[in-house]
């Protein structure tokens, strides 16, 4: 390997190790903006095959470094071998570093056509689109999400969804890398008409956004909800001799919330573990904390059901009254592969051990808010917070706010719950509506309809968090009615280009042909 392909390789990487320290818990979300200039850089006089290649290093040490914690999530609690671990972490970074290969590809592809800076980001977002849906989808940190401590840049989100703010992000690398590693006698021609646009549309977001956050007004009403996060032990919580100290510590720290009068107290997911339909002595306790609160209450607890002589369990979340009556409950929708169930079980029974530890779930059939009187809560557990597309439906059908249940004991002290949270406030932007948090161990919080970080607990900590919560007008947002019409629109874009751009090709070279016969 001569010095030149070296210099590119450490490019590549100069790049994933940027992306990474965009998202949190860093605080150099600055550096998406110029994240991708390095490998852009790296791709210069590159022929296709080397771009691939450079484009899957540069994806394969960010996926590494972004979600290293699965070691945790599979080796400490899932019990599974390091070396399996550690397989498994490699083959999942592989999977997802090709789409950046096949950015990086098509970078080359579409070298020196007009206008590249915007079909780079069409390219990009177009490619976050397919990870976020091929396979079950797994969009967890797209690069717009990098910028989730900003609400003036997010707010595009009610629009486009992240996939806008991720659009911008890569507009920027691309004209920064046009403006300092372009030739001059070309820069001129770009000064033109790119970069132009692409400083029209930076500037769009950020007045965007600030008409946004000037002009969003709620309608007055406000509701006080409690959260309530356990901090229970992941390797004991699902041992029957720690049930009843589980039931005591959210017993003792809802009493805690209840002298602040809340209208709603919601715990996390799984805070009761155990069967809550078939384990009456237990369930009397729970229902006995709701009555003694005199508030509605929400909490998370495996159900099940027998049908056609076949059992299916679930991940549910139940709504309690101040009575404690059952007022209805949700069945997670979205479950986690490997995790909560195991695609193609047929055909793939050596990892059936990998949800040895988490159960083996049926999805919910219904996605539908929790119906409190004068208040319809929309309910994510866990994962589900991730993908906008269940917040959608739970506003379409009249939730005024989302519920995110979740159990983020299983990451361990790593970077994964700083990135679950950050995901949430997206979910917030995108359908205008104030999101709840309530997390086992954390984070906890209240993240308002604008998209601000209200309130943020700590981690692995008992606590109790309070606060009155905003209710927005029911009108929905443009994200909301349409979704991913913005993500949609690019892929096509870029199919287009790609289509019209080999075609040009192929006759270019045609003609060239021709005329050295002639």
């Amino acid at each position: 390997m001569n010095s030149r392909t070296t210099e590119k390789y450490l490019y590549a990487i100069l790049s994933g190790a940027m992306l990474t320290a965009s998202f949190p818990p860093g605080r150099l979300e600055f550096l998406a903006w110029g994240a991708l200039v390095p490998l852009l850089r790296s791709l210069d006089h590159s022929p296709a095959k080397q771009c691939f290649r450079l484009g899957l290093l540069s994806g394969f040490f960010h996926y590494l470094t972004l979600t290293y914690w699965m070691i945790v999530v599979l080796e400490h609690y899932g019990n599974i071998d390091l070396s399996l671990s550690l397989s498994i972490l490699m083959l999942l970074c592989l999977y997802l570093s090709l789409y950046s290969a096949v950015f990086a590809w098509g970078a080359s592809f579409l070298r020196n056509t007009s206008f590249q800076p915007l079909s780079l980001a069409s390219l990009w977002v177009g490619l976050e689109y397919l990870r976020a849906k091929l396979l079950t989808g797994f969009p967890w940190c797209l690069l717009g999400h990098s910028q989730y401590k900003h609400p003036i840049l997010i707010q595009l989100a009610d629009v486009t969804g992240v996939y806008g703010v991720s659009f911008v992000l890569v507009l920027s690398s691309a004209t920064l890398y046009i403006v300092f590693f372009r030739r001059a006698f070309k820069l001129s021609a770009y000064f033109k008409k790119e970069i132009p646009v692409a400083l029209a549309i930076g500037v769009f977001l950020l007045a965007y956004g600030h008409y946004r956050l000037s002009v969003f007004k709620q309608d007055g009403r406000r509701v006080r909800v409690s959260i309530v996060q356990g901090n229970i032990d992941q390797s004991i919580k699902w041992n029957p001799a720690y049930q009843e100290k589980t039931i005591q510590t959210y017993t003792k720290l809802t009493r805690k919330a209840s002298r602040l009068k809340p209208y709603l107290i919601v715990w996390p997911e799984t805070s009761v573990p155990f069967f809550f339909q078939s384990n009456p002595e237990m369930a009397s306790k729970v229902v006995k904390v709701s009555e003694e609160s005199n508030c509605y209450l929400i909490f998370g607890s495996p159900a099940f059901l027998k049908k056609n002589g076949e059992m299916k369990y679930f991940n549910r979340a139940y709504l309690l009254s101040p009575e404690g009556s059952v007022l209805g409950y949700y069945d997670k929708v979205h479950l986690v592969p490997f995790g909560e169930y195991v695609p193609l079980k047929k055909f793939l029974p050596f990892v059936n051990k990998l949800v040895v530890a988490a159960g083996d779930f049926a999805p919910g059939e219904k996605i539908e808010p929790l119906k409190i009187p004068g208040l319809a809560a929309g309910v994510l557990i866990c994962y589900e917070a991730i993908f906008p597309e269940i917040s959608r439906k739970q506003t379409i059908k009249g939730a005024q706010v989302l519920v995110n249940l979740t159990n983020d004991a299983w990451y361990g002290m790593t970077s994964a719950p700083f990135q679950h949270f950050s995901m949430g406030v997206f979910r917030a932007v995108e359908n205008r509506r104030p999101l709840i948090r309530a997390a086992n161990t954390g984070f906890s919080g209240f993240i308002s309809a604008e998209g601000r970080i209200v309130e943020r607990g700590d981690l692995f900590t008992e606590e109790t968090l309070t606060r009155e919560i905003k209710l927005p007008k029911r009108s929905l947002t443009i994200y909301t009615r349409y979704g991913d019409f913005f993500a949609y629109l690019v892929l096509l874009i870029t199919i287009i280009n790609f289509f019209y751009r080999l075609c040009y090709l192929k006759i270019k070279n045609y003609l060239w042909r021709g005329a050295k016969i002639s």
